[in-house]
C-alpha cells in the first residue's frame, strides 16, 4: 500500500463547471469529518463538496458522499479511483462550482471520476505517494559530546521527522522503520555505554 505524504490539488473545467480536486493526508474517520467540514467552510460558495476516503493499513475503512449530486454519480467514481490507486490514509475531495450546463448522470460520473484520476496522477508525478513503511517513535536525551557520535550513527538508519532540542542536554525524537528500531536501540546503547534509554 502507498500513503499520501503531502497535500496535492488539480482542477478541470467541464462545460463551464469547475471541479477542484484535492488529496489530503488523513489517518482517522474523525479527522476525515474535520477535513470535510473545513473544506465546506473554505468553499462555501461551491455547489457541491464531494468526498471519498480510504483509511487503515490495508485500506479497510472507506467512506464517501455525493453531497447532493444524484446518487452514485459523484462519491462512487471518486472512491473507485481512490481504491484503484492502491493507496491508503488519505481523503480526496472534489469541489464543484456549477457552470450553468447540466451534465446528466453519465457526464457527472465522467467529470468526478476524471477529476479524481487526474489528481491521483498528479500525486504520483509529484512524489506525494510513497510506499507505506510501519514506523516506531523514539526519543532520548544525552550530553552534547555523545550526540556528535550519535548523529554519525544516524546515517546508517532511515530516520523520519527528526526533532532536536538543544538545552542543558540534547533531547532528540524521531520515527524509524519498525524493522530498524531494535538495531538502532542496540547501537545507541553501545555508543552511550548503556546510559541512553529510549
Amino acid at each position: 500500500m502507498k500513503i499520501l505524504t503531502k497535500q496535492v490539488q488539480t482542477e478541470i473545467v467541464v462545460k463551464g463547471s469547475r471541479f477542484l480536486a484535492e488529496a489530503i493526508p488523513c489517518q482517522k474517520q474523525d479527522q476525515a469529518r474535520a477535513i470535510l467540514k473545513a473544506q465546506k467552510e473554505k468553499y462555501n460558495d461551491a455547489t457541491h463538496v464531494v468526498h471519498a476516503f480510504v483509511l487503515g493499513k490495508s485500506g479497510e475503512v472507506m467512506g464517501m458522499s455525493d453531497d447532493g449530486e444524484p446518487g452514485g454519480t459523484a462519491g462512487r467514481p471518486v472512491l473507485d479511483a481512490l481504491k484503484g490507486s492502491g493507496a491508503t490514509d488519505f481523503m480526496l475531495t472534489v469541489t464543484r462550482w456549477f457552470g450553468g450546463t447540466l451534465l446528466g448522470t453519465g457526464g457527472l460520473v465522467k467529470a468526478y471520476g476524471g477529476a479524481a484520476k487526474q489528481l491521483l496522477q498528479a500525486c504520483q508525478e509529484t512524489g506525494a505517494l510513497e510506499e507505506y513503511v510501519p514506523k516506531k517513535e523514539l526519543s532520548f536525551e544525552c550530553d552534547y559530546a555523545l550526540y556528535k557520535n550519535i548523529k554519525r550513527a544516524f546515517e546508517e538508519f532511515s530516520l523520519y521527522d527528526l526533532k532536536e532540542d538543544f538545552a542543558d542536554k540534547v533531547r532528540a525524537s524521531a520515527k524509524v522503520p519498525q524493522d530498524q528500531y531494535d538495531a538502532l536501540a542496540v547501537r545507541l546503547k553501545d555508543l552511550s555505554k548503556g546510559a541512553i534509554s529510549l
